[in-house]
């Protein structure tokens, strides 16, 4: 009786507790449901519910890794409005942290993690002379994008070095992955001397828009049309 007495006199305390503390809470999903959670409902239209892709709309994600995610997701080129878009850098919809939940998610799939780039570990030389083997063709010498068979060249002008070092690792849309060609200090001048490129010496004072050698060249054919008629009219006056 005196244990039954014990009892009740709990379950009382409990229920009056219950009444002046009001129902708790429910808990928050931990970072591994937060991130399945955003996947469903922004990504699995296109890549499927179990990420293994949909014909047509979008490849799958098993083994691309937090590399690819971070870089989709981190400079707004995913989710798109239409999956025939090409995937362009805009402001991310996703707050810092829905990012990190859906990469960790994506990255639960296996695949390469996002890599550590270190722009001082290499050298402004060595990464123009990558850069002009690798990637000149596409976003032009000082890297202001350009126009390609299959769609458009980025500008590079607000890439960060872990955006460079995740798209030689993931090879970003028609863009090649370089990883197999590229050493780890190679890819760190490929990034230093993109931020070098932001803002460069021009040494001959007139930077021309930094759009390759046609301005250079039309300027240059300007400025000798001008002392071609010139000379023609100091010529003719000398005559007269």
């Amino acid at each position: 009786m005196k244990v039954r007495a014990a009892l009740a006199a709990l379950c009382g305390i409990g229920a009056l507790a219950g009444l002046v503390l009001g129902p708790s809470a429910p808990a928050k999903p931990g970072p591994a449901e937060s991130g399945r959670q955003l996947y469903v409902e922004g990504c699995s239209s296109c890549h499927g519910m179990d990420a293994r892709g949909s014909p047509g709309r979008g490849p799958t994600l098993r083994g691309v890794g937090a590399a690819a995610a971070d870089f989709y997701l981190r400079t707004g080129r995913m989710p798109l409005a239409d999956p025939k878009d090409q995937p362009e850098r805009s402001d991310s919809p996703y707050t810092g942290a829905e990012i990190r939940a859906l990469v960790d998610y994506v990255a639960s799939f296996g695949g390469p993690p996002v890599p550590r780039i270190d722009p001082r570990r290499g050298t402004v030389s060595e990464g123009n002379q990558v850069f002009s083997d690798h990637c000149m063709g596409c976003h032009q010498v000082v890297g202001q994008g350009g126009i390609t068979t299959q769609g458009v060249a980025p500008d590079l002008r607000k890439s960060k070095p872990v955006d460079v070092g995740e798209a030689i690792t993931v090879g970003p849309y028609v863009m090649p992955r370089f990883t197999d060609q590229l050493s780890r200090r190679e890819i760190a001048s490929v990034a230093r001397y993109v931020d070098y490129t932001k803002h460069p010496d021009d040494r001959g004072g007139w930077g021309i828009g930094h759009i390759g050698p046609v301005p250079e060249g039309m300027v240059t054919w300007l400025l000798a049309l001008f002392a071609l008629v010139l000379t023609i009219r100091v010529l003719g006056e000398g005559t007269s």
